[in-house]
């Protein structure tokens, strides 16, 4: 069946062809938004003409009608316009071929004038149009849209043609971004770009992708975070900067995790991790106000607040601090938790992701972790074994991770060679050691707040989506 239908499509632009009409050809200048239309006529009473012209373009969505007069609705990112084709405005010969030639999913483009029709619809009716590109597969049911998730991942494309819902989410998401660069711009910050392929991977926990460069005949890494280049710069003088930006972690695939996902790292000279929490509350407060998304999830500041330890322990019963050896951390933990072959900043970790974080569904953060799951973290003032970080949690998920940056040189080597024991250990997410960190650390960097903010999982809690696979335009997908 559906190999008949593309061969009648298939006729028709051949048809097209041999009646000497380009099917794709390559431009139509002059189109407005077809919002900008229906804005333009909002007053205009029910059954009223104008003189207005207008050039539009968009993909056919439907079409009513046969004989000497038909209606058929023109779709473009901003909206969907009635569009009114009559045989004596078009002429036969023109309107015979848009009834028989034309199918749903062609893209056209339109010149016409506007009215309102007796029933109350905005309309265009038509005196030209052309063929801007001719569809050779039909478009998803216009009644059921696509319901296929599979297929709504996979071919995303269909996913957005058929469903306003999924145009809508997008959109939202590119407005989140432009609030944080307007956020962060108006604060003083300056935005950078650093490498994506670097000679070592650092600024997180996790494991790299790996490539060679044939000229150089090195391996190199996609990035697992823009923090180390960005600290760099803080050193070199710039004082207040961000990047917006791609980071990649060779990890499994989850209603939370990509390989491939979109970071904001921000940093400021001179604040420590308080002052960096109000940053974050403020920034994402314009993000809500930006984009007029949240669902139920309250994002007015001040969010709550707790520490990590006191959360583990509420939702848990353990207490990580009473058992600061891996042996009696594990023999806290029981059978609750696979345990085996697992460090104590991983046990750690693992009694956050399974039993506190599923419970924060409005905006919480947790502060003050345990120096080992925390290596380029300033040392807490006034806890031992503690460092001035904290996460940021809503809708069941971590949304934000931020420090009071680690500074001294010297207990920055001290923390990677940690890190290199927890490697041998078996820890294959352990950070490397970094030289030329260091050495950038010995020029001295002023006291730095910095933050990490995912923002493919903040549009999950703006949206109410469940898995990120809903807000990353085109997801990894197993074969």
């Amino acid at each position: 069946m559906e190999d008949e239908l593309l061969a009648v499509r298939r006729a028709k632009l051949e048809q097209l062809r041999a009646d000497g009409i380009d099917p794709f050809p390559h431009e139509f200048d002059g189109v407005e938004p077809i919002a900008g239309v229906l804005a333009a006529h909002a007053e205009l009473a029910d059954g009223e003409e104008t003189d207005a012209r207008h050039r539009v373009a968009g993909r056919l969505a439907a079409r009513r009608g046969q004989g000497k007069m038909a209606f058929l609705d023109l779709v473009d990112r901003s909206g969907r316009l009635q569009l009114q084709a009559r045989a004596d405005v078009l002429g036969q010969e023109a309107h015979e071929r848009l009834l028989a030639q034309v199918d749903l999913g062609d893209i056209l483009g339109v010149d016409g004038t506007a009215f309102r029709s007796r029933r109350g619809e905005l309309s265009l009716r038509i005196d030209g149009y052309t063929i801007l590109a001719k569809s050779l597969r039909p478009p998803p049911s216009k009644h059921h849209g696509l319901q296929d998730v599979e297929t709504r991942y996979r071919k995303r494309e269909l996913d957005l043609l058929a469903n306003e819902e999924a145009r809508a989410l997008f959109m939202t998401r590119a407005k989140a971004i432009t609030a944080m660069r307007g956020y962060l711009d108006a604060n003083g910050y300056v935005e950078l770009e650093t490498p994506i392929l670097q000679p070592l991977y650092g600024g997180a926990l996790a494991r790299p992708f790996t490539t060679h460069h044939n000229a150089l005949d090195r391996d190199l890494y996609l990035r697992i975070a823009t923090e180390l280049y960005l600290k760099r710069a803080i050193v070199g003088g710039l004082e207040r900067v961000y990047e917006i930006g791609k980071n990649f972690r060779n990890e499994g695939l989850s209603p939370k995790h990509n390989p491939e996902f979109t970071v904001l790292e921000f940093y400021e000279a001179y604040a420590d991790y308080e002052d960096v929490a109000r940053r974050t509350e403020e920034l994402v407060a314009a993000v809500v106000a930006h984009t007029g998304s949240a669902g139920d999830i309250d994002f007015t500041p001040p969010w709550r607040r707790a520490t990590l330890r006191d959360a583990i322990l509420e939702h848990s019963g353990v207490d990580f601090r009473a058992h600061p050896d891996r042996a009696g951390l594990a023999a806290a933990i029981g059978e609750r938790l696979p345990t085996e072959g697992r460090t104590w900043p991983q046990l750690v970790d693992d009694l956050l992701s399974k039993f506190v974080e599923p419970t924060l569904r409005q905006p919480t953060f947790l502060f003050d972790y345990p120096v080992e799951l925390s290596p380029l973290a300033k040392r807490h003032r006034s806890e031992e074994g503690l460092v001035e970080r904290w996460e940021a949690f809503c809708g069941g998920v971590e949304i934000a991770n931020a420090f009071s940056e680690l500074n001294d040189p010297d207990d920055q080597r001290a923390r990677f060679e940690s890190q290199a024991r927890l490697a041998a250990e078996g820890d294959d997410e352990a950070a490397p050691y970094d030289a030329a960190f260091i050495e950038a650390l010995e020029q001295g960097m002023p006291p730095t707040g910095g933050v990490g903010v995912g923002i493919d999982r903040l549009v999950m809690a703006l949206t109410d989506r469940p898995t990120i696979r809903e807000v990353v335009l085109f997801p990894a997908m197993r074969d």
